[in-house]
């Protein structure tokens, strides 16, 4: 790259640095695993902190909250991501606010005409202005004239013109400081920086993309469309594009409104369990949740359900991850820590050569001083990220999904006991471990993982004799290549050929048991 692509980089870099070095946030850098001339920058900029400066960690919030909505962003991400930035500074980045002032009416409109290929005036009866705003879109209330002639308000949130363009330009200096980093910072690699970029880069253009969002928001309307109490918006397609997203207006109190939640006769304690279960049912059931349920994104309505809104950001786990999930916090309700160290074990998250025995006594120092508490006292999300200190200690690889899972607990639990400060934690979600552990671990459960295997063996049958084809061919192909350029003798290329002939006469043999055993199954 030439120095002049590099000088817009260098100048932002530079700003970011300044503004960092002023509220004090390069008190976090340890200058031991740093070269000597970033020793000699940090000190240089260290003259420039202010007297009103906070601690490091503080520091670097207010920091990233002045140098604007990607520096934001990352800050928000990096909360996610304790293992690199360690629990403190996560802790204070939680804190970072995504709020910016609204772009022009005109400019919305504009926006909204170009993605749905028509004037606001043809879709919408009544678009008015916006009713919040952040970084990457705003959201504007409006009013539709439906299929059957009934007018209906909605949502439509509009990406800001733009933002693309201004991501990427961050983008590209976050990855030059990650490269940087990777290179000259030998202890940070184990981080791995460029691939923590990246990954924020990816979860950006996510968000940047209305139509992912819909989507995820309509994946999980469909896993929870029998589940009481709680529901989210319905989506006009119709109205959403890549840059424009159209939902039914939530009419509903604010979860984080405790007086209107009470005045309108909500039971407060009931809602806090309700929204515990309801966040695990998601992560643990179906494996999909909302990933950023602060009370804002939280409502309400009439009937007493939770509406969710804002699906940008949204968590996944697999089976392994979710089972992961059951049995620890069953092991820790039964004080099983012997299994809870298994399942670390089986998971495959610790090395194998670490001791189970010594592991369970680690999780026993963890579990045993929560048990001695009172309910309101017990914090699971607390225990989680002790559990993640721990198997630090017997090098456990760092697992971002259930990072993801860990901060979201974090704000469900914080605004759950918001809503009843007594909230027994355990009781809470005893019902919902037991649910999933009776129903994926008992004879349903066993049964149906059985009828997955049987139809992964099928799936594996059927592609044997193209494996068995390609056998013959590459002992044919071997054949012509030895006589046409390798000094074999004649007989060991008739040996070479008689080998693979007859691993293909054993693939056949194995082809026919293997057949011979899925039938006897499916009559038994």
């Amino acid at each position: 790259m030439s120095l002049l692509a590099l000088l817009p980089n260098l100048a932002r870099l530079g700003r970011a640095g300044f503004v960092m070095a002023r509220e004090g946030a390069l008190r976090l850098a340890d200058p031991i695993e740093l070269p000597p001339s970033v020793r000699a920058l940090i000190r240089i900029g260290r003259l420039f902190e202010k007297r009103s400066a906070k601690d490091g960690a503080e520091g670097l919030a207010r920091a990233l909250q002045q140098l604007g909505p990607s520096y934001v962003k990352l800050g928000q991400f990096l909360a996610t991501r304790p293992d690199v930035v360690g629990l403190e500074v996560a802790h204070d980045l939680e804190r970072l606010h995504d709020r910016v002032e609204p772009f022009p009416q005109d400019v919305a409109e504009a926006a909204v005409a170009e993605a749905l290929g028509a004037p606001v005036s043809e879709r919408f009866l009544v678009f008015g202005p916006a009713v919040a705003a952040a970084s990457i879109a705003q959201v504007h209330r409006a009013t539709i004239r439906t299929v059957d002639g009934f007018e209906r308000d909605v949502a439509v949130k509009v990406l800001r013109p733009g933002v693309a363009r201004r991501f990427q330009r961050d983008l590209r200096a976050f990855f030059g400081v990650a490269r940087w980093v990777d290179k000259h910072v030998p202890k940070a690699r184990r981080l791995k920086p460029v691939e923590v970029v990246d990954t924020l880069a990816r979860s950006v253009s996510i968000e940047m993309d209305l139509r992912l969002e819909a989507a995820a928001l309509s994946e999980i309307a469909e896993n929870t469309a029998a589940d009481p109490g709680f529901r989210v918006p319905s989506i006009d397609w119709e109205r959403t594009a890549r840059g424009v997203l159209t939902l039914d207006w939530v009419d509903g109190v604010k979860l984080a409104d405790h007086e209107a939640l009470a005045a309108a006769g909500h039971d407060l304690p009931a809602l806090g369990r309700h929204l515990m279960q309801t966040f695990l049912r998601h992560a643990m059931r179906d494996g999909f949740f909302h990933a950023d349920m602060h009370p804002g994104n939280l409502f309400v309505d009439a009937a007493g359900a939770i509406v969710a809104v804002d699906f940008g950001i949204t968590g996944r786990l697999g089976k392994k991850e979710r089972r992961f999930l059951a049995e620890i916090l069953h092991g820790f309700i039964v004080r099983d820590y012997r299994r809870i160290a298994e399942v670390h074990f089986e998971a495959g998250y610790v090395p194998p050569d670490e001791s189970v025995e010594e592991f369970a006594r680690a999780l026993r120092a963890i579990g045993e001083p929560i048990h001695s508490r009172t309910a309101d006292q017990i914090s699971m999300a607390k225990l989680l990220t002790l559990l993640f200190e721990v198997t630090e200690l017997f090098r456990m690889q760092t697992r971002p999904e259930l990072l993801m899972l860990q901060k979201t607990m974090v704000v469900v639990e914080g605004v759950a006991r918001s809503l009843d400060p007594k909230l027994d934690m355990w009781r809470t979600a005893e019902p919902v471990v037991r649910e999933w552990i009776e129903r994926n671990l008992g004879p349903i459960g066993i049964a149906e993982t059985a009828n997955d295997e049987v139809r992964k063996l099928v799936l594996g049958v059927s592609r044997l004799p193209e494996l068995l084809l390609r056998v013959e061919r590459t002992s044919i192909e071997m054949e012509e290549v030895v006589r046409g350029g390798l000094s074999y003798s004649e007989d060991s290329i008739r040996e070479i050929v008689k080998g693979v002939q007859r691993a293909t006469i054993i693939g056949s043999l194995a082809l026919g048991v293997v057949a011979a055993v899925l039938v006897a199954i499916v009559l038994w």
